[in-house]
């Protein structure tokens, strides 16, 4: 303890200037408190307000999809390049190198797979969550399932409170189903659904019609699911105009990891996001960057 002795008296309190009160980056989160801020910060850059997610979590319900056979192999080159990596559990424990600092999205719920009844699912424990530090909860929500929609809501709302009273935010991941389809209204309830139970981000489809409806209708950001593979020119065109709808960011996976050179998409899809780039430049650092 410092001697009474040397202690000086303080001086410089700016008196008459006002304490600045900075709002936060990010759409709808400036009345979250300091720990879920900090998790969203390392989401989401400061200057682009945007993020590019990384997701490999599609084997909790496909097995070992085309891409996802070697996850060492393939995905973990990917990690550098992303500013989010979103998967499982057993993925982060089994290939994630924990010295990769990369801020994760954790798949927290799990369920039926592909060869039964989709969207039946259940949580994991918070607990191993914080053992993984983990900064995001991702959550599947079948909205207009007749049969899982109340059980999934439930999931949400219990990850986004068990989130709140360890300052991990939770996103919502809206499921289309068979007898759902991808447009505005669908799209724009479901997200909302998800923002209203307390979602702090939404992860939704994108719509060639609309799509800036279903963004301004939701008080919190949207990062756009890559879906089906694609051509390359097509996925960096969706994107595109996804960001230029206001989404803001995307999570992709097998637009990424099942692309001819995954690492030269990534960098492409990165020109897109955080530097709004068009698709035809995009497209051309692909085709100049899958030549090295």
């Amino acid at each position: 303890m410092a001697d009474n002795d040397s202690i000086q008296a303080g001086k410089t309190f700016g008196i008459g200037i006002p304490q600045k009160t900075e709002g936060f980056f990010l759409k709808g989160s400036s009345q979250l408190d300091w720990g879920i801020k900090n998790r969203l910060s390392q989401i989401f850059c400061v200057k682009s307000g945007r993020s590019v997610m990384l997701a490999f979590d599609h084997g909790y319900i496909m097995g070992p999809t085309s891409g996802l056979e070697r996850m060492d192999l393939t995905i973990v080159p990917l990690i550098e390049h992303a500013d989010c990596i979103m998967c499982t559990r057993g993925a982060i424990r089994s290939i994630v190198p924990p010295e990769s600092k990369k801020p994760l999205s954790l798949r927290y719920s799990s369920g039926t797979t592909i060869l039964t009844e989709l969207n039946d699912e259940c949580v994991i424990d918070i607990d191993d969550a914080i053992r993984l530090n983990a900064s995001l909860l991702a959550v599947m929500v079948a909205i207009g399932d007749p049969k899982h929609e109340a059980v999934t809501i439930r999931n949400l709302a219990k990850t986004v409170d068990l989130g709140m009273r360890y300052s991990i935010p939770t996103m919502g991941v809206t499921a289309v189903g068979k007898e759902l389809v991808r447009d505005a209204r669908y799209l724009g309830m479901a997200s909302r659904v998800c923002a209203e139970n307390g979602a702090h981000v939404i992860k939704t489809y994108y719509c060639n019609e609309n799509f800036a409806q279903v963004v301004n209708a939701v008080p919190v950001p949207i990062v756009i699911a890559g879906g089906k593979k694609l051509p390359e020119k097509e996925a960096l065109e969706m994107a595109y105009r996804a960001i230029n709808d206001g989404a803001a960011g995307v999570d992709m996976g097998r637009n990424i990891f099942q692309a001819e050179n995954p690492v030269a998409m990534i960098k492409a899809v990165r020109e897109v996001v955080h530097n709004n780039a068009k698709p035809e430049q995009a497209f051309k650092l692909y085709e100049e960057l899958k030549r090295i």
